[in-house]
């Protein structure tokens, strides 16, 4: 399990160090999305990752891990957002920013820990591919939420699936750094 967190530990450091340049050339631009646009983002990452996975030919000269990067990041925002909720204008400095990152992955990194001691780090025997599906997954949950209005009748709620999204992102992105 500490091999584990050291792992973890470097796929964000990576995600945090790509954060703070972007908020550094635009800012908390990023701000102003309501959660059904960075939903979007996301989805957009996670089917371009499927393509990659499926397709023979690539035509853009990114792969995998940097589309895994942006859904932890997105995914991270979109936490901030469901706490902060969305402004009209950018309202975060960077010290801010930074700050809210950092809370929002110890507090899903502290979920991993919990699921990974149950489930026995079952995610290692896992393709990527497989991760890329449960991500797809939790998007197709989230959007219908959002659809609902955020209202769930027996199932967790959206911050725990952006949570879940990001866990399987980093477990990923472990598989890819093998």
């Amino acid at each position: 399990m500490s091999t584990t967190s050291t792992q973890y530990d470097n796929v964000i450091t990576t995600c945090r160090d790509l954060y703070i340049n972007k908020m550094k050339d635009y800012g908390s631009a990023w701000r102003i999305l309501r959660l059904p646009s960075l939903t979007d983002q996301i989805f957009i990452k996670a089917q371009r990752i499927r393509g990659l996975q499926q397709n023979a030919v690539q035509k853009v000269d990114e792969g995998q891990v940097s589309e895994f990067i942006g859904i932890i990041n997105y995914s991270v925002m979109a936490l901030i957002q469901l706490e902060l909720g969305v402004v009209e204008q950018p309202d975060l400095n960077l010290e801010e920013a930074i700050k809210a990152y950092d809370q929002k992955v110890a507090m899903t990194k502290s979920l991993m820990e919990d699921k990974n001691h149950d489930y026995g780090e079952a995610w290692r025997d896992m393709r990527v591919s497989s991760l890329t599906d449960l991500i797809l997954q939790k998007l197709l949950r989230v959007k219908q939420i959002e659809d609902n209005q955020g209202k769930t009748l027996v199932s967790e709620g959206i911050d725990a699936n952006y949570q879940d999204m990001i866990n399987y992102a980093v477990f990923a992105l472990i598989h890819l750094k093998a």
